[in-house]
């Protein structure tokens, strides 16, 4: 770890003196692209974060936002991405340990977790490798410390071939009376740590993460990949829980970016305050630790408390009863922030670091970078026989079937999980508001890649449709926005893309984006990866019950959104049948007024009439029907307009199909806010027949099951 030159000149300045080595090494850690933001901050001001609802927004370990008067959820997101390419069992699984733990220290107690995962092509060898691992780390963890997962996505494509993304975010429950924030409270107070003891694992992750990829990298970076332990995870979900009932705890931050150096400075920088800790108090369990490491190691499953003297004693009874370490490290001050360390031979106590916490947080200088814009993509349209895309779009690992990844999950844990994984979105039961709560949570390297700010416009659509799908209209989200290399024009400009049309969409749906994470430099020796934003965006509703997406036997299949047939105008850019047949296109129309849109598809969704409704996108049209056919009810339809090729596989999000007892009931509550086509009937007999004109697709429930059973075959 090095602190680049400019910046110790600054340092230099404001220290009046060279900083010591732990000092040089921590700012190198909170100064870092992962910690302060340096190449995005600047654009971050786009999103709307305020709303009627949000209680917390930006700038805590988790938002929060309420239900009700009395209900309370969190929502955060974060990235493991260089981690998970080094080690993707370990590092996607401690993903999911630091995210429950940003949970944790918003006093909330987590009830669900979504992942959206990137990878190279499915057919690589390294890429599977790097699939099965992260799964299988994520899988474990989660299910070890009984935190369903229920949502997510997964999408492989050329460009994640040397850098893989995971996202990973979960939602809390909490109330009014048990929130807590990481701002420090009051001089005085005892800073508590809680949890496994520090060892010498996950040094220097920060700076790990604000860096290229290199060649080297899964064996020289080793070292900066945490190790978890989901069992010490599970038991200080417990003993917090516990904290937080009995009211002891001012507040709270968990360890990860730069471990202690990075919770404890944080949490006194908020309320500008400073603390004076002694680092060979933090229990250990590695001898011989220096300074440096105590300070900066990223070992998990660790909770820094900010405890008010009279309680700290029931503070450490309640960590014994849950077989944690917990150590008194100092107290919360009025001066600097200072950490001191006693050799335990010489017994001399040394300062390591004596800085302004402000200063150390939010001291470092912005990066001003040029951004040059994409290019508009040609139409280069292939010409492909329409059984042959059929079957291709519908086999594609990128549309195919997920049921290899989420049944590795437990996603009934909790007995909340009222609608589970594969379907447009997930409900969770939260019985003391007496809502279900919608989850979706993706994004589309297709999309983005094609054209970065209307492909993160679609992919806010996208994630909203698939709560409206289920009944319930969008109330917050976080987002993840992952880019390669921001030194790079193109690359910083892709990204303040995906920035600036996430921002306008959900601004749109009247959707306030109160939290995320940004995650740059994912570059590698293969290139940079698609500009890629993941959204996680929950939903409200009364009640629990939702139509399902898959079809009954009779009545009317409706579409309804679908601008470019109303208008004559089918565009096929970022869709997965141009990414099987190498062509390219402009990027979909979207609605004109979206929120409209969503309102009212939510509204119809809860009709008594509705038996069903999945949304339209990822493989389009093609995709959806197959989707809905069962073996016990199948469809006939009729592709409406002149381009069958472009009805069945353009992309564009913000349609629906309906299956309904009341057609006209709902073409009325469209009317004047999207088109509705009627498609076609429901059958009884499982089978999928599509009338293209001169052409017919002809299948069967059966024969598509083992068609998308792409990513299960190869990898059962």
């Amino acid at each position: 770890m090095s602190l680049a030159d400019s910046d110790r000149e600054l340092v230099v300045s404001e220290l009046d003196r060279e900083p010591t080595r732990a000092e040089a090494a921590l700012f190198e850690n909170l100064w870092s692209e992962h910690c302060a933001y340096r190449s995005s901050r600047p654009l971050l001001s786009a999103f709307d974060s305020e709303g009627e609802r949000v209680v917390v927004g930006p700038g805590d370990d988790a938002a929060v936002v309420a239900l009700d008067g009395e209900t309370y959820i969190t929502l955060g997101i974060e990235s493991h991405n260089h981690p998970s390419y080094v080690d993707p069992f370990d590092g996607a699984a401690t993903g999911v340990g630091g995210i429950v733990r940003d949970t944790l220290s918003m006093g909330a107690y987590p009830i669900a977790l979504a992942d959206s995962l990137y990878f190279g092509e499915f057919d690589d060898e390294h890429s599977k490798y790097l699939f099965e691992g992260v799964v299988e780390g994520i899988s474990h963890y989660g299910n070890c410390i009984g935190v369903p997962t229920v949502a997510g996505s997964v999408d492989f494509h050329t460009d994640y071939e040397g850098n893989p993304l995971v996202n990973v975010a979960c939602v809390g429950l909490t109330t009014e009376e048990r929130l807590v924030t990481a701002e420090a409270q009051e001089p005085g107070n005892k800073l508590v740590l809680v949890g496994n003891a520090t060892g010498r694992d996950g040094l220097g992750g920060a700076s790990f993460a604000s860096e290229d990829l290199a060649e080297d990298a899964e064996t020289e970076d080793r070292p900066a990949v945490q190790v978890g332990d989901p069992y010490a995870e599970k038991l200080l979900i417990e003993a917090n829980e516990q904290l937080v009932d009995e009211d002891l705890i001012e507040s709270a931050r968990d360890l990860g970016a730069a471990g202690l150096g990075g919770a404890s400075s944080e949490m006194v920088a908020k309320a500008d305050l400073g603390a004076h800790i002694e680092l060979e108090r933090v229990h250990q369990r590695e001898p011989n630790m220096n300074a440096l490491e105590i300070l900066l190691a990223e070992s998990q499953e660790r909770m820094c408390y900010e405890v008010e003297p009279d309680n700290v004693e029931r503070v450490r009874e309640i960590a014994e009863r849950f077989d944690l370490g917990c150590s008194v490290i100092g107290e919360v001050t009025e001066g600097n922030y200072v950490c001191t360390f006693a050799e335990s031979e010489s017994g001399e106590r040394e300062t390591v670091v004596d800085v302004d916490a402000s200063f150390l947080g939010e001291g470092a200088p912005m990066n001003d970078l040029e951004s040059e814009a994409p290019p508009e993509p040609e139409s280069d349209l292939p010409d492909a026989a329409l059984t042959d895309a059929f079957d291709a779009v519908i086999s594609s690992p990128n549309t195919a079937s997920k049921r290899w990844v989420y049944r590795q999950y437990d996603h009934e844990v909790g007995v909340r999980t009222s609608v589970g994984p594969g379907d447009d979105a997930a409900i969770m039961a939260v019985r003391e508001a007496e809502q279900g709560l919608a989850l979706s949570a993706g994004g589309a390297p297709n999309w983005t890649d094609a054209a970065p700010y209307e492909g993160a416009r679609a992919v806010a659509l996208e994630n909203a449709t698939n709560i409206a799908a289920k009944g319930a209209t969008p109330l917050a989200a976080v987002d993840c926005l992952n880019g390669g290399n921001p030194e790079k024009p193109d690359v910083y400009g892709g990204f303040t893309g995906i920035v600036d049309g996430l921002a306008e969409m959900c601004e749109t749906l009247s959707t306030p984006v109160v939290g995320g994470n940004v995650s740059l430099y994912n570059d590698s020796v293969a290139g940079p990866i698609p500009p890629t934003p993941t959204l996680a965006m929950v939903g409200a509703k009364d009640g629990y019950d939702t139509p399902p997406l898959s079809v009954a036997a009779d009545s009317d299949l409706l579409l309804v959104g679908d601008r470019g047939l109303a208008a004559d105008d089918v565009r096929l850019g970022g869709s997965e049948y141009l990414a099987q047949f190498d062509g390219s296109d402009r990027f979909p129309a979207l609605p004109d007024d979206p929120a409209a849109l969503i309102e009212t598809l939510a509204a119809v969704a809860d009709e008594d009439a509705t038996l069903a409704v999945h949304d339209v996108s990822h493989g389009g049209l093609a995709v959806a029907l197959a989707e809905m056919v069962t073996a016990d009810a199948g469809l006939e339809v009729s592709i409406p307009g002149d381009d069958p090729a472009g009805t069945l596989f353009h992309e564009q999000p913000g349609r629906a199909l309906i299956q309904t007892d009341a057609p006209e009931a709902v073409r009325d509550a469209f009317d004047g806010v999207a088109p509705v086509v009627e498609l076609g009937t429901a059958t009884d007999d499982g089978r999928l027949v599509i009338d293209a004109g001169e052409r017919t697709i002809e299948t069967d429930a059966a024969t598509i099951r083992e068609r998308r059973a792409t990513i299960d075959r190869e990898l059962a």
